[in-house]
């Protein structure tokens, strides 16, 4: 019980900080200089829990103030800070919680059973390639018995893809801002592609069982 009202503490208050302080950590962020690296670490974490911010458009303004290299670092760290806390919480503070809600869909417990025979393979591949949101990978995860260096090495390199990406088409959007659209916009469309072709796959695989 303690447990899960300190877990429940904890999400109010990340969810309070995110929802009424995003304007104040937005204007932080834009500021640049030590301080805006930690806000924006924080508020990509907070974006794990509750996206405030989409998180494509956050990604590219910290890129636009960082540049490409520190501005990945940055997200990618306040990502990957957010994840872990996801992950913890899921794990130790609301286990039952989350495991009765997960056992009303039988997709979502197909991926565990993946997820049980290669770990780190099926947490790499939903991160490169989003079949399943995030959140859901991060609540599986957390109720398996996957180890959590696992976890975080799977879903720190598939990450990093996505995060260059977006950090790159911030630093380049003050310089050619219909470059940047389209950079993403061609990320998006193939990322589309390839979860249509494994839907289709796994759709006429089904139908010739």
């Amino acid at each position: 019980m303690f447990k899960r009202i300190l877990s429940i503490g904890i999400l109010l208050v990340i969810i309070a900080i995110g929802f009424f302080q995003k304007d104040e950590l937005l204007h932080l962020v834009k500021q640049g200089g030590a301080l805006s690296i930690f806000i924006s670490m924080l508020l990509v974490s907070i974006c794990v829990f509750f996206p405030v911010i989409p998180f494509p458009v956050l990604a590219g303004m910290i890129g636009a103030v960082f540049g490409t290299a520190q501005g990945m670092l940055v997200s990618l760290t306040g990502a990957m800070a957010g994840t872990m806390a996801f992950f913890f919480l899921s794990r130790y503070g609301f286990r039952d919680f989350a495991q009765d809600k997960l056992m009303k869909y039988p997709k979502v417990q197909e991926y565990d059973e993946f997820l049980n025979r290669n770990s780190f393979v099926a947490i790499l591949t939903c991160r490169l390639i989003p079949i399943i949101p995030a959140p859901v990978v991060n609540t599986i995860c957390g109720l398996s018995h996957v180890r959590w260096l696992t976890f975080f090495t799977a879903s720190i390199i598939g990450k990093v893809p996505n995060i260059l990406l977006l950090s790159y088409a911030g630093a380049s959007f003050s310089n050619n801002k219909l470059y940047s659209f389209g950079l993403y916009g061609a990320y998006m469309v193939i990322i589309i592609l390839i979860n249509f072709v494994i839907v289709y796959r796994k759709q006429a695989k089904n139908s010739l069982d």
